[in-house]
């Protein structure tokens, strides 16, 4: 038997909002592997958890990969967790899982923290059906995937870092219009939490006023939907071009 691979949440923001399930099998692992070791080990230094931490990020989850698929078919049970939320989402653990299933290995993912949920839900925006984005390309591909999402009529979500967060705003207000309504919410479950609703353009004019800190989750209302004949006229448009 091998062992197993858990995927373990932890706090967007306040140390509080982790289970007790994820603190045991954090302190029963074998090894933990951290997207970075110098934050985890602050969450681990608080709930006293004296386990082997391993970095395991990015820019090393290629070159380590078998490393630890090895470790995990000599029976070591290992976690996974990232510097904040759930492992895998917008966060490196898609590759890992993979290579455990493919290798029959069992994964676990236990349930908790992922900031989109309640920057989608205080939104005011539907939440039955969204279309979530995580972090959109910088350069390459962002001009085709902003013209897609203009046409969706889903809410949209995507993550932001607070240095291009205007600039974002900008380039919504080219693809979407200035008019479509959006949320912006910031240090999610911490002292300074914000959420900030509005038009594009007022909350262009909002954060060039009042520039912001912390991790960025916008959420965007879906496009109107068009009527069959607008529907036509977008699909002759778009054949045309």
């Amino acid at each position: 038997m091998a062992g197993i691979l858990y995927l373990v949440p932890t706090p967007i923001g306040n140390l509080e909002d982790i289970t007790l399930r994820a603190l045991r099998v954090l302190k029963e692992a074998d090894v933990i592997l951290a997207e970075d070791t110098r934050q985890s080990i602050k969450l681990l230094k608080h709930y006293e958890i004296d386990r082997p931490l391993v970095a395991y990020h990015m820019h090393n989850e290629h070159r380590s990969l078998q490393k630890f698929v090895d470790l995990l078919l000599a029976e070591k049970n290992v976690a996974l967790i990232s510097d904040a939320g759930t492992p895998g989402i917008s966060d490196p653990g898609f590759l890992l899982v993979r290579e455990c299933l493919r290798n029959q290995i069992i994964v676990n993912c236990l349930p908790g923290p992922t900031a989109f949920v309640p920057a989608l839900v205080k939104s005011g925006l539907p939440s039955d059906s969204f279309s979530f984005e995580g972090f959109l390309p910088e350069k390459k591909g962002r001009h085709t995937l902003l013209t897609a999402l203009a046409a969706e009529e889903r809410t949209i979500i995507v993550y932001e870092s607070p240095h291009r967060l205007l600039k974002s705003l900008q380039q919504f207000k080219t693809y979407f219009g200035g008019n479509r309504t959006l949320s912006v919410s910031r240090e999610l479950s911490k002292i300074y939490e914000e959420t900030v609703n509005g038009t594009i353009d007022e909350l262009i004019v909002h954060f060039t006023q009042k520039p912001v800190k912390g991790e960025i989750v916008i959420v965007i209302e879906g496009a109107p939907k068009l009527s069959k004949k607008e529907m036509k006229e977008r699909d002759l448009a778009q054949k045309i071009a």
